[in-house]
C-alpha cells in the first residue's frame, strides 16, 4: 500500500524513475488520493515529469481535415452515425488547404501539427492527399512534426504515410477493452490495437490515448493506462469527455472535477513515466482555473481549438504556461524525453528500455534532467512556478468546435 504522505509519494516517484512499474492496485490507490493530498501527488508526479522533460511544454495543433458524416457509432463523438450535433460537415480538404492550416500551427507556436479526418478508415485517395500535404509541409517547415489520425489503416497505408514524412500516428484505445462495446459497436477494441501496431511496424511513432468520463469505473480507467503502457505508445493524449449535445453520451456522462482530472494525469505519469502525456480535449472545461497544474504531470497541450469543440485563445495558453514557470518547446528544438519523435523507428526501442530499466534512460542521451525538482506546493508557495478545426481553406481556428473524431479516435 502507498502511504499518503508526500515523502512516501516522492520516494515512489524515485523508484519509478529507477524502473519500478506501477501495478493496478497501486494505480487505483493513487487515483483515490484524497483531495487534501493532491498537491503532494502533483509534486511527486512532477519529479518524474521533470526527470524526462524538464520544464518544456510541447504544443500540438489540430487540423480537422474532414468533418462529419462518419459511419461509426462512437457514443462520445459529434461526427458519429446517429449523432444530431450541429457541427460543420465537409469532405477532405485539399493538400493546399492542409498546408495553410499547418501555417497556422506554426503561428500558434505548435511544434506538431495533427491532420485528422473523420471516418472508419481512409481511402487510398485520402491517404495520398495527406501524404501530398505532408511532403509540402515538410518542405516549408522541415522541423514541424506531423501526426496523422485517419482511422483504421489498411495494408501498406502506414508505410505510405511514413515515406511521405509522417512522424506519428494517432489511434486512441479510448477506454478499457471490457468497456469498449458500451461506447462503440461498429468496430472493435482489437482493431484499434492492430492499427497502432501497424503504424509502429511501419516506423511511425505510435500515439494512443483515452477519454475520461464515459461511465468507466476507476478500475477500467487504470486498465486502459496499463494497456497503453503494454502497447508502448510514445504519446498518450488524455481527453476529458465534453458531453456534446446530440451525442450518445450527452446525457450520460458523469461530472468530472478539476481535482479528479489532475489525479488521472498524475496516475498516467506514474504508470507511463517516460512518455509524452498530453492534457487534451476537455482541459478548459473540466480543469478550469486549475489548468496550469496539469503541467506538473503532463508535458504537452493542444493549442487553440479541437475538432468540433472550442479551446481557448492561444495567447491564454501561452500565458498560462509562462506564468507557471514552464517554457514552450520551440519549432526545431530537440524534443526532450526518451520517446521523442526521431527520423527512424528508434522510439519504441527507447520506450522498451525505459519501461523495463529506467536507469539506462537517465544516463543515455543527456536529455533527462535531475529529479531533484520543486513540486507544485513549493511553486505555489514561492510564487515563481519554478519548483483545428479548419472549416475550409482560410478559415480561422476560432470558429469551429470534438472530443472524439469518429472512427479515427480523438487525436
Amino acid at each position: 500500500m502507498i502511504a499518503a504522505h508526500s515523502t512516501d509519494l516522492a520516494d515512489l516517484a524515485q523508484q519509478v524513475i529507477q524502473g519500478r512499474q506501477i501495478q493496478l492496485d497501486e494505480a487505483l490507490e493513487l487515483l483515490a488520493t484524497p483531495d487534501e493530498q493532491l498537491l503532494a501527488l502533483l509534486s511527486a508526479a512532477f519529479i518524474i515529469r521533470r526527470n524526462y522533460y524538464g520544464m518544456q511544454v510541447k504544443l500540438n495543433y489540430l487540423v480537422n481535415a474532414k468533418s462529419g458524416l462518419c459511419p461509426e457509432d462512437c457514443q462520445y463523438c459529434s461526427q458519429a452515425k446517429g449523432a444530431t450535433s450541429e457541427i460543420p460537415k465537409y469532405s477532405l480538404m485539399t493538400a493546399e488547404q492542409m498546408v495553410d492550416r499547418a501555417a497556422q500551427a506554426v503561428r500558434n507556436g505548435a511544434s506538431t501539427c495533427c491532420l485528422v479526418i473523420s471516418g472508419r478508415g481512409p481511402s487510398q485517395r485520402e491517404v495520398q492527399a495527406v501524404a501530398d500535404a505532408t511532403r509540402e509541409i515538410k518542405q516549408r517547415w522541415p522541423s514541424l512534426k506531423i501526426c496523422a489520425c485517419l482511422g483504421i489503416l489498411k495494408d501498406g497505408q502506414a508505410t505510405q504515410l511514413r515515406q511521405a514524412g509522417v512522424d506519428r500516428y494517432n489511434h486512441n484505445l479510448n477506454t478499457a477493452e471490457e468497456h469498449y462495446r458500451e461506447i462503440c459497436s461498429t468496430h472493435t477494441y482489437q482493431q484499434r490495437v492492430e492499427t497502432v501496431e501497424s503504424a509502429k511496424e511501419a516506423g511511425i511513432s505510435p500515439c494512443s490515448g483515452l477519454i475520461v468520463g464515459m461511465q468507466e469505473s476507476p478500475q477500467q480507467l487504470v486498465q486502459t493506462l496499463l494497456a497503453l503502457r503494454d502497447l508502448r505508445a510514445d504519446s498518450i493524449p488524455i481527453n476529458f469527455l465534453v458531453p456534446i449535445p446530440g451525442t450518445g453520451l450527452a446525457d450520460k456522462a458523469y461530472p468530472l472535477t478539476p481535482q479528479y482530472c489532475l489525479k488521472v494525469l498524475c496516475v498516467a505519469r506514474f504508470v507511463c513515466p517516460t512518455v509524452e502525456i498530453r492534457c487534451s480535449a476537455g482541459r478548459e472545461k473540466h480543469l478550469r482555473t486549475l489548468q496550469p497544474f496539469s503541467l506538473y504531470p503532463a508535458n504537452s497541450w493542444f493549442v487553440s481549438d479541437y475538432l468540433t469543440t472550442p479551446g481557448q485563445e492561444e495567447e491564454m495558453d501561452h500565458q498560462m504556461i509562462r506564468d507557471a514557470g514552464f517554457e514552450i518547446e520551440s519549432l526545431g528544438a530537440t524534443s526532450m524525453g526518451p520517446n521523442a519523435m526521431g527520423s527512424s523507428n528508434t522510439v519504441s526501442t527507447s520506450n522498451r528500455s525505459c519501461q523495463s530499466g529506467g536507469g539506462d534512460c537517465q544516463n543515455g542521451s543527456g536529455s533527462c534532467h535531475s529529479s531533484e525538482a520543486a513540486g507544485p506546493a513549493e511553486a505555489v508557495g514561492g510564487g515563481s512556478g519554478t519548483g483545428a478545426c479548419g472549416q475550409a481553406a482560410g478559415a480561422t481556428n476560432r470558429t469551429s468546435v470534438a472530443t472524439g473524431c469518429g472512427g479515427s479516435g480523438s487525436c
